[in-house]
């Protein structure tokens, strides 16, 4: 089919270049997303308009990661938008970490409400009073629950994907009849997310578990994967929590063991959010616009029809059209420009800035030569032949998918410094930025020091995969002995 667009729509309505990533990053950031047509602005506060462009890497998210849970025996299902506010105050340590954050309802219907709604931050609360309800023994457990959902948190400063008032997620809450179970729960979905990211997004992330300070309000203990972006700032993209029996103390969710006696169950959520969308910008985008992993991208491959004449674009046109269903039929998402009265360059220039990763230019001379002109986002730009045409695509966006990975990869390395010192850290925080590997006695008085001096926080403490090899010994920061291992940065 061709291209779903207003045919008489020429150019986008800014065409002045982005703002260069080295000189204002923020900048970059706000004009990439609305010249690749992924968000705007909301006339709510604090919302956005997710456009299609955008929300088609959402709906890729969503389905492997969706496939993901339910190999694993997650179920998905839904919870109420709104959570009775007394909901809220059973669990003390929840309420406060999330106070600051809510909406809430108190007029329905022309009518004062009995009770206030909250509309959720997040559903632990009434995921847990449908659980009191649900399990009687042990017999019902392990419950293994998924939403899909919208949430809303009253933030204060927001940023397209990054962190608005609405934003959509998953969910994941989980009941356990151990302690052991939670925390292999809490641990496989820390792993999923990571495969996720790493191979999906080619988003190369570090995990590991959040200090005491920064773990999930309600917590005994919550799992993190942070990524670098090209500013050398962190994004946290995704957690993991051990909620051991917190919840289900505080909505009673109790049941029969095998031996005959009452316990409350172990709990775990987890989630990831539309946050992942800004991810994906911030660690490919370049000055031209968005460059989005093969795997993730609304369309794989666009092409573009050449032609000078009326008789050769009745030809071209036929040709495209053939060659987009050839590669639709082989599973490549493809798309084709057909639009009139515009130039190919400022075709090139929008579909670059959308991040589109191949771009097939087909005309005459091609079509003489059996060939067609290959152009990759990443740079480069070939003649293929049309024979084996299908098979040479499949292994550029294979190759494109793992090279953006390694090069993320690389950038991430390269502003690492591990077994830091103080100074280390002070002059990185004050210059470039990036992941600082240091020695952290556990004291608060530190982590606390650190972050109103140089404004970074403990990401989190690396699990055995990112380890430096040999342990720092003192404290990066007091010089006492190290308890652990931490990973400092500026953060969004």
């Amino acid at each position: 089919m061709p291209l779903p667009l207003n045919p008489h729509r020429h150019l986008m309505a800014d065409t002045k270049a982005l703002t260069p990533r080295a000189q204002d990053f923020s900048a970059w950031y706000n004009e990439l997303i609305v010249r690749a047509e992924l968000a705007d602005y909301s006339p709510v506060r604090g919302c956005m308009v997710i456009r299609p462009n955008g929300y088609a890497i959402w709906e890729h998210m969503q389905r492997a990661l969706d496939d993901m849970f339910k190999a694993t025996g997650h179920q998905n299902a839904y919870f109420p938008l709104f959570i009775p506010e007394s909901f809220l105050a059973r669990e003390a340590e929840h309420v406060e970490g999330f106070a600051p954050e809510t909406a809430v309802v108190t007029r329905g219907g022309g009518k004062e409400l009995e009770e206030p709604l909250v509309v959720r931050p997040t559903s632990e609360t009434i995921i847990y009073a449908m659980f009191s309800k649900w399990i009687q023994s042990y017999r019902d457990l392990p419950v293994l629950i998924n939403q899909w959902a919208n949430v809303v948190r009253w933030e204060l400063r927001t940023r397209l994907f990054l962190r608005t008032t609405e934003f959509l997620w998953q969910e994941g809450h989980t009941a356990h009849a151990t302690v052991e179970e939670a925390e292999r729960e809490a641990l496989l979905i820390l792993g999923i997310y990571r495969s996720f990211m790493e191979e999906w997004m080619a988003m190369p992330v570090l995990t590991g578990r959040k200090s005491d300070s920064e773990r999930f309000a309600g917590a005994i203990h919550t799992y993190a994967l942070e990524a670098l972006m090209q500013d050398n700032k962190a994004l946290q993209a995704g957690t993991s929590h051990n909620l051991g029996q917190n919840f289900a103390k505080a909505f009673d969710v109790t049941y029969q063991t095998a031996d005959g006696d009452l316990d409350h169950v172990w709990s775990t959520s987890w989630g990831v959010s539309t946050r992942l969308i800004g991810g994906v910008i911030m660690t490919h985008g370049d000055d031209r616009g968005l460059v989005c992993p093969p795997r993730l991208a609304q369309w794989q491959v666009v092409i573009v029809p050449i032609y000078r004449s009326d008789e050769e674009q009745a030809t071209v046109f036929e040709a495209v059209l053939a060659l987009q269903a050839t590669l639709r039929e082989a599973g490549i998402r493809t798309q084709v420009d057909l639009r009139e009265g515009m130039k190919p360059g400022a075709k090139y220039y929008e579909w670059e800035a959308r991040g589109v990763p191949l771009r097939l230019e087909l005309g005459p001379r091609d079509l003489a030569g059996g060939t067609v002109m290959c152009a990759k986002r990443t740079g480069g730009k070939e003649s293929l032949p049309m024979e084996g045409l299908v098979e040479r695509i499949q292994r550029e966006l294979e190759t494109m998918q793992r090279e953006l990975f390694e090069a993320a990869l690389a950038r991430r390395e390269a502003a690492t410094i591990r077994r830091a010192t103080k100074q280390d850290l002070v002059d990185a925080m004050a210059g470039p930025g990036g992941f600082v590997f240091g020695g952290w006695c556990g004291g608060t008085t530190c982590e606390t020091e650190i972050k109103d001096q140089t404004k970074a926080t403990i990401r989190l403490l690396p699990d055995a995969d990112f380890q430096s090899p040999t342990p720092p010994e003192r404290c990066i920061w007091c010089d006492k002995p190290s308890l652990k291992e931490a990973v400092w940065a500026k953060a969004y």
